[in-house]
């Protein structure tokens, strides 16, 4: 506890003394910035701040999961948020429940999210491939064998993890709303994760309410000179402010927070000497991120040849295909068509020219027909065999191909020209002439009902 002489010191000479934009300056330098591969040192991190957080024993929070206990300390409530998360995966839980360490590991990654610190850019595995995020070892909080996920997983375990009752209503969104709650003894107000997003979006409002200028909410998780453990019990007074009601007793008042109601315990400005002393990385944590980063370059390096071969080979094989010589444009089996068959198509020919195709290759089957050897199938027959042996779903590009099939479409065309032109089908001469209004052509022009469709449809476009 801070004695009330601390009360009189001055901030260091290089803060600015006139109010600053509180929020915005904050949320401008608030996220890590870093290259791939490149570790997140203590200092980063804040490790010394989230180590006094985490290891606080006052059992003063109402349990929002569970518990024996009526109450528990910060580190239980929050790791609980996480753990009853609905979007907690089942293998991150059995890791949570097997490993403690790794879920608290986990949970001091996920306040660092929770307050913006970390953003969605970042992962900690190094076999990540996307280009939308950059990876970055975290030494001081992966000791454990667990995966720490990346920052987007754990962002969406984070809005999820509400109290039950929120779930089905909107939490709230206001700092407001959590006070009315709290003071209405409605415990808890709300989930501990939600009240960090809210304090953490009303950052800017909330400065003069709780800090001194030119301090706000957010400047407790930078590297300021601020002792890490004055910054930690704000954050924790805060917590309790808000989640258990301004009203009750605080446990984590000292004697400036008691004469100044509603403002946080006092912050201890620090020298250039002292602050050396805090988040110190050791020889061991510094060895594993080096190895770490080197891992990653080599990842990098191995995915970058592999895309480089891929794509060599793509030419190579693009290539041949270009310098194959091609032997007419004879068309190609039906074996080649297998799965890549387009819609068939229609040839156009004008009447005079269709009708006389079609009697020349009437004419030709018949005589190839009569000279063929086997017995023939009558048109029952060969339906029968069509119906039973035919895939309907086939294409028919390859007509013609059989002697049965031949004969029957010549049995058919004798048919069709023996019936044309008597009743009930008129003879060409006797269609109905076309009227003033009409958009067809003149019947003169029409030589059958397939011609007449085609031009038809052709009138459309």
């Amino acid at each position: 506890m801070a004695s009330t002489s601390d009360y009189h010191l001055q901030p260091a000479t290089n803060w600015s003394t006139e109010p600053p934009l509180v929020g915005y300056l904050s949320r401008k330098t608030l996220p890590i910035k870093r290259n791939d591969a490149e570790p997140l040192t203590r200092e980063d991190v804040q490790f010394d701040l989230l180590c006094h957080i985490f290891n606080d024993k006052h059992k003063v929070f109402t349990p929002q999961a569970p518990s024996e206990d009526p109450k528990v300390h910060f580190c239980d409530l929050y790791v609980n948020a996480l753990y009853m998360s609905h979007k907690c995966s089942k293998v991150l839980k059995d890791k949570m429940a097997e490993t403690p360490a790794f879920a608290v590991e986990l949970a001091k990654i996920s306040l660092l999210t929770n307050v913006g610190r970390i953003n969605t850019t970042m992962a900690f595995f190094p076999e990540m491939k996307t280009a939308l995020r950059t990876y970055h070892p975290v030494p001081s909080l992966q000791k454990t064998d667990g995966n720490a996920q990346d920052a987007p997983r754990i962002k969406n375990c984070l809005k999820a993890a509400l109290l039950p009752s929120e779930l089905k209503n909107m939490p709230p969104s206001t700092p407001e709303e959590i006070l009315q709650k709290s003071r209405a003894r409605e415990l808890p107000s709300t989930s501990v994760v939600n009240l960090i997003f809210v304090l953490a979006n009303h950052a800017g409002p909330l400065a003069s309410t709780h800090f001194d200028p030119p301090l706000n909410f957010l400047d407790l998780f930078l590297p300021i000179n601020i002792a890490s453990a004055d910054r930690a019990r704000a954050f924790l007074w805060l917590v309790f402010h808000y989640l258990e009601g301004p009203d009750q007793p605080n446990p984590y008042d000292d004697d400036y927070s008691r004469q100044n109601p509603g403002k946080v315990p006092w912050l201890r400005r620090l020298t250039e000497a002292e602050m050396a002393q805090e988040n110190i990385d050791s020889p061991d944590e510094i060895e594993w991120g080096k190895s770490m980063s080197a891992q990653r370059n080599l990842f990098l390096q191995r995915l970058v040849h592999s895309i480089e071969k891929e794509k060599k080979v793509k030419a190579a094989a693009s290539a041949s295909k270009l310098t194959e010589p091609t032997s007419g444009r004879s068309r190609p089996s039906r074996s080649q068509q297998e799965g890549t068959r387009d819609k068939p198509y229609i040839h156009y020919l004008p009447p005079d020219r269709a009708s006389q195709i079609t009697r020349s290759v009437s004419e030709d089957h018949r005589v190839n027909y009569s000279s063929s050897r086997g017995p023939h199938r009558s048109m029952l027959q060969h339906a029968w065999q069509v119906v039973t042996s035919t895939d309907p779903l086939a294409d028919s590009d390859e007509e013609l191909q059989d002697e049965h099939v031949r004969l029957d479409y010549s049995r058919r065309v004798d048919v069709i020209a023996r019936l044309r032109g008597r009743p009930p089908s008129p003879l060409p001469d006797l269609l109905p002439p076309a009227s003033s209004t009409s958009s067809y052509p003149p019947p003169s022009s029409i030589s059958d009902t397939r011609e007449h469709r085609w031009r038809t449809v052709e009138s459309w476009k």
